[in-house]
């Protein structure tokens, strides 16, 4: 395979070093790494795999296959990193993490049996988030069956897109990388951003809150007690009784 010296550096030059090595499995390989280390550049092996089928080096339909099988050997990675981190865990995790309470975990959770096959078909086609919807994958238990199904079909479309376009500009194959970029940049923004309103809404929510010890305490109205007021006819003894004279005699035996 012949490219220009820029195209041929870093990342690149190793994919195209790999294919040479081992063909279409080498292609396959760097799929695999791509979905463990996102920062790997997977709109750009896959074009340069369409150009390598372009040109011969390898067969187009042996590029989306192998290509295909290191997204689902990639996606199974952290699927079992999710599987292996387990519910439990992952909420003491985030219990311990500020700003996020597990009220958001909750809901996160519910969120995901609700559109969990959603989520895995369709995140495979979207820059950054078909690497990490894996994991919650993992985490909820999805059946494997399941998600190798949504892996395998969502993970076809995005390959078979990318490796085409390659094979048909040839040459020019290095274009699709700057579409590609422009739409990687647009999906991280929006997930910087998400993150900044989450932080920023729920600080302002804990400032809003009032403190236990500063609540005002209610004060409990006191009731004036009466004394006990006499029965109507009674009185004191010593009021009741008739009045003796000093002088009486004492009463006869």
């Amino acid at each position: 395979m012949t490219a220009t010296a820029p195209e041929l550096d870093g990342i690149v030059g190793w994919v195209v070093d790999l294919m040479e090595a081992l063909g279409a499995p080498g292609v396959g390989l760097a799929i695999a790494l791509e979905n463990l280390f996102p920062p790997l550049p997977s709109e750009v092996f896959l074009p340069l795999a369409g150009f390598a089928a372009a040109r011969g080096d390898l067969s187009l339909v042996a590029a989306i296959v192998w290509t295909t099988i290191g997204s689902v050997v990639g996606a199974l990675a952290l699927y079992g990193l999710g599987a292996a981190l387990g519910r439990d865990r992952l909420r003491a995790i985030v219990d311990r993490m500020p700003l996020v309470d597990l009220a958001d975990l909750d809901k996160g959770e519910a969120w995901f049996a609700r559109h969990g096959p959603k989520a895995v078909f369709f995140g495979r086609m979207v820059p950054i988030v078909r690497s990490m919807i894996s994991v919650p994958a993992g985490v909820e238990r999805m059946s494997i069956v399941l998600f190798l199904v949504l892996t395998t079909a969502g993970s076809l479309i995005w390959n078979s897109v990318f490796v085409l376009a390659g094979y048909f500009l040839g040459e020019n194959w290095h274009i699709v990388e700057g579409y590609a970029g422009i739409l990687s940049k647009a999906v991280l923004a929006a997930a910087v951003i998400a993150v900044v309103v989450f932080v920023a809404r729920r600080i302002a929510r804990r400032r809003r809150a009032v403190p236990v010890d500063d609540a005002p305490t209610e004060r409990i109205p006191v009731v004036p007690t009466q004394a006990p007021q006499p029965r109507p006819g009674a009185g004191d003894v010593t009021e009741r009784m008739p009045a003796v004279p000093r002088d009486a005699p004492p009463p006869p035996r």
